[in-house]
């Protein structure tokens, strides 16, 4: 009986180091942290397509819905709108903030073609149109 007690215990014992090893490595964390501490991070299934991506930079979270259709060769990421969770929160944010992320979609999605939402849109359609 006492036997049987300790292998119990050393399987609640394995179970336990698997849950702390699997939560140290979870993404969703990793984001969250990221976002707590105002650092970039991009959490993607890219496997699958109907789940957004969340990317998070400079304390702000936006979220980027994926479109899948047609290229040349197979089927892809085409489309994706990227929107901020909380607008109240672009405050001191650029230009240059905004191409940083659109770059990083785009080495990830290159085939996709990227809209921004309100009022992010307006912003980038201003400062393009000045560039030219």
């Amino acid at each position: 009986m006492i036997l049987f007690f300790r292998l119990v215990i050393l399987a609640l014992i394995i179970y336990l180091f698997y849950l702390a090893v699997k939560f140290i490595l979870d993404p969703k964390r990793k984001l969250e942290s990221a976002h707590e501490q105002k650092k970039y991070f991009f959490y993607d299934q890219p496997d699958n397509v109907r789940k957004n991506f969340l990317v998070t930079y400079e304390g702000v979270l936006f979220e980027g819905e994926k479109y899948l259709g047609t290229t040349d060769r197979a089927f892809e990421v085409v489309s994706i709108f990227i929107f901020p969770h909380n607008p109240d929160l672009l405050q001191g944010l650029s230009y240059e903030d905004f191409m940083y992320i659109e770059n990083e979609v785009k080495l990830r999605y290159p085939n996709a073609v990227i809209d921004w939402k309100s009022p992010i849109k307006e912003l980038l359609e201003k400062n393009r149109n000045n560039k030219v």
